[in-house]
């Protein structure tokens, strides 16, 4: 459970400071920081809920698709391992850019974390 909430704060913390999208392929891979889970804003914290209870989420048809992780930001494993889910971003009339990016937790259900 440790391993996958701490991964989850890293991915968090990633996308809220713009450490995914947009950013060029490095040759070595970075590390990435940690935040201490009462330090998530409130749409994360919910977003982590809904992980949880398996739903209902806000964009149903993007959360818990399947990520890619093309920029190889994370440790590889096999594709469909990681899945995404929306951090609403307060004041944006889209899904915005925050993400939450889950592995396959134990029993290879993400909920399970």
């Amino acid at each position: 459970m440790l391993k996958v909430v701490t991964l989850l704060r890293l991915l968090l913390l990633a996308a809220l400071f713009g450490g995914l999208p947009g950013v060029a392929q490095a040759r070595e891979p970075r590390s990435l920081a940690s935040i201490a889970f009462a330090d998530l804003p409130p749409e994360a914290v919910q977003t982590l809920r809904l992980i949880r209870q398996g739903g209902p989420f806000p964009y149903p048809r993007k959360d818990g698709s399947i990520f890619g992780n093309f920029e190889k930001h994370l440790p590889l494993q096999p594709r469909g391992y990681y899945r995404e889910y929306t951090v609403p971003t307060p004041g944006s009339r889209d899904r915005g850019a925050r993400r939450i990016i889950a592995g396959e937790g134990r029993d290879g259900d993400v909920a399970s974390l």
